[in-house]
């Protein structure tokens, strides 16, 4: 395999957009865009014109993107229906592949694709890139050195006041699996795991609701139509772990509050505290808190200190998490986001969903494989 990686994109909308295509043309030295495909032929062009290099190709029907053997990575960008067939037969013709989050609308999709993964002997990771923002990387340093002690608490946040997505198709059950919880909840669950290293739930209990569907006074992103909204505004669960720890996880696209966390986490171990709280610029605010010296203590890290033309950085966490996928690939290492915890964080979404379909807690069993879904009668 070359050193420059070829590329391929499938999907060319927002997070295309936004996040994938920007971060990967910034990395030209470890990889090149090659190929496009979108169902929406104007959009494939477009992404070409501006991101692809100069022979690049565009496609409308993604297997036939997929035949082109010369192609060593492909991104999935598509809606989250999508997620799982799409990765499936990209990593059965040989290509490693970076799907979007979540992994898919529902565990059996996503064991599909993990299964796809282990026979293919290809890589597959999942785009949670808020593990790369600086105050998580922190934070995860603090739990794997062991500075909290056995953390036995946490709260995954994804809360905004009034921010409902209005364009694409966030608000279309059918095509996302779901609304808030599966959007935005999934990143602060992934994050929160993630710290910890807890990937065994043992049970959960989860609340959903349809609460303003028709109150779209104020949104952020301006008002949404009430008769095509079909997803969740909030979600809210309590997850019990194997070893006795507590996750509590709140997730709302639209709650009258005041205090709006989103893609943050708290944790509360034997030893100290870490939180990441809304700094008054906007930007996360990290507090570590515990006790010494006869008192207790509160204590921020520095994680924005800059020398004058450098700040140190190398990027956006879109960058970063493009960049280690990348070297991963070129290098033979794991990626940051395994497939494996990603599949977790899809069993416990489901579990919310069917909890509050239900009524009733949800119990997940451990085998020698993976975490099966048990429903509680």
């Amino acid at each position: 395999m070359e050193n420059i990686l070829k590329i391929g994109i499938i999907g060319c909308g927002g997070i295309a957009n936004q996040k994938h295509m920007p971060a990967l043309a910034s990395l030209s030295h470890l990889g090149k865009m090659v190929a496009f495909c979108d169902i929406v032929d104007e959009r494939a062009i477009k992404a070409a014109a501006e991101f692809g290099d100069a022979d690049a190709k565009v496609y409308s029907d993604y297997k036939e993107l997929l035949k082109d053997e010369s192609i060593d990575v492909v991104h999935v960008l598509t809606p989250n229906l999508y997620h799982a067939p799409i990765t499936v037969d990209a990593l059965e013709a040989g290509k490693h592949v970076m799907c979007e989050k979540p992994m898919a609308i529902n565990s059996t999709e996503a064991k599909r694709m993990l299964d796809a993964a282990k026979k293919s002997g290809k890589k597959l990771t999942i785009g949670y890139q808020n593990r790369f923002n600086e105050e998580s990387l922190v934070v995860h340093k603090a739990c794997s050195s062991g500075d909290l002690g056995d953390i036995y608490m946490a709260k995954a946040h994804a809360v905004r006041r009034k921010a409902v997505p209005t364009w694409g198709v966030f608000t279309d059950k059918k095509l996302q699996g779901g609304g808030a919880l599966i959007d935005i909840g999934t990143h602060a669950l992934d994050l929160t795991l993630w710290c910890m290293d807890n990937y065994k739930p043992k049970s959960v209990t989860g609340s959903v609701y349809y609460k303003l569907k028709d109150n779209t006074e104020g949104n952020l992103f301006g008002p949404w139509d009430p008769a095509t909204i079909d997803v969740e505004d909030s979600a809210f669960a309590f997850i019990k772990m194997e070893n006795g720890a507590s996750i509590f996880l709140e997730c709302s696209w639209a709650l009258n509050t005041t205090e709006v966390k989103e893609a943050k986490t708290s944790l509360f171990g034997v030893e100290g505290g870490a939180e990441m709280k809304a700094g008054p610029d906007g930007k996360t605010e990290l507090v570590f808190n515990t006790a010494k010296y006869g008192k207790l203590v509160d204590f921020k890290p520095n994680t924005r200190a800059s020398v004058a033309y450098f700040n140190g950085a190398e990027g956006s966490p879109g960058v970063l998490e493009a960049k280690q996928w990348l070297e991963c690939i070129i290098h033979d290492t794991e990626p940051l986001v395994k497939a494996e915890q990603a599949y977790v964080v899809t069993q416990i979404l489901e579990a919310v969903y069917r909890s509050a379909e239900t009524g009733q807690t949800v119990e997940l069993a451990t085998n020698s494989d993976h975490n099966t879904l048990l429903y509680s009668k």
